[in-house]
């Protein structure tokens, strides 16, 4: 027999209607009961906290970043988000050139095969030159805040992602603290989306990140977890970004990001269970695997 929980979904899915995230002509299903869009990760930094220094070189031989999104794409990520700063608590800044140097090759390839490519930065500049390389998504820590950005993306037609940041990535796991995390980082995300449509940014082209680890303690992020459709019920598609993150070190035990792989599986899953219609990831081919199988148990599942 269905739970309450189960047959609420199944109500939902049935009476919703179809609804899509718009990335420049990309065009993702974004409702209840859609596929699960998996967004793989290439961070093309010396220092990121995962993959730092995997696919970084020399920006004039991009290629082993370029083969590590292809690798990605063939093992079923739909998107491949691109980043040239690490966001990791701590991380030093990095400046526009040096951050145009890193993406802008790897932007420009895969969007010249046909690739929809997020660029990850917080920096309008960067933003505005990856728009014209090709990149269809721009994935913001800092949700547009930042002077220009909201002017460049209202200008395009890309796919917005608006995360929630508490502080700065130097400084923001020092004593993060909110007297209810998920009404705060709801109201916040709230206002950007809002934001965001009083520029001109059609709202099918926005979609929300809670932005775990981001100025979160482990407490803080089980919480955004457990109450996650909450945060759903703004409205837009959910991005869920768990993969490898400290916190799961913290429940494992594992204190290498290499050893989270099953971790970040596990944790992409509970969110998707709870209405997440984006994953972001470093271990694409795994979560895909998931993915598959749970979609197998749940579709057509009446009890």
């Amino acid at each position: 027999m269905p739970s309450d929980l189960d047959s609420y979904f199944t109500s939902q899915t049935s009476r919703a209607p179809e609804t899509f995230w718009q990335a420049g002509r990309f065009r993702f299903a974004a409702g209840l009961g859609a596929p699960v869009v998996v967004m793989g990760i290439v961070n093309v930094t010396p220092d990121s906290f995962s993959d730092g220094g995997q696919y970084f070189g020399d920006p004039s031989n991009p290629q082993a970043a370029i083969a590590r999104a292809l690798a990605v794409i063939e093992q079923g990520a739909q998107i491949v988000d691109v980043g040239g700063e690490s966001t990791r608590p701590g991380a030093p800044p990095v400046d526009v050139d040096t951050e145009l140097a890193r993406v802008l090759p790897v932007i420009e390839a895969l969007a010249k095969a046909g690739h929809c490519v997020s660029v990850d930065t917080k920096k309008p500049e960067v933003m505005r030159q990856a728009i014209a390389a090709g990149a269809a998504i721009v994935n913001d820590v800092f949700a547009l805040q930042a002077p220009g950005a909201l002017e460049i993306c209202t200008q395009s037609d890309v796919g917005v992602v608006l995360m929630h940041m508490q502080g700065e990535p130097g400084t923001m796991q020092k004593a993060p603290h909110y007297n209810d995390v998920v009404s705060e980082v709801a109201a916040f995300l709230k206002a950007r989306t809002a934001a965001c449509q009083s520029a001109g940014i059609d709202p099918s082209r926005l979609a929300i990140d809670p932005g775990f680890g981001f100025g979160k303690t482990l407490d803080h992020n089980k919480e955004l977890t457990r109450r996650l459709r909450e945060l759903v019920a703004l409205g837009f598609p959910l991005v869920a970004g768990w993969s490898r993150k400290s916190s799961l070190g913290a429940i494992t035990g594992h204190a290498s990001a290499e050893d989270r792989v099953s971790a970040s599986v596990a944790a992409a899953l509970a969110c998707v269970s709870r209405g997440a219609r984006i994953v972001r990831v470093h271990d694409v081919r795994e979560t895909v695997d998931v993915l598959k199988v749970w979609s197998a148990f749940e579709d057509g599942d009446n009890g």
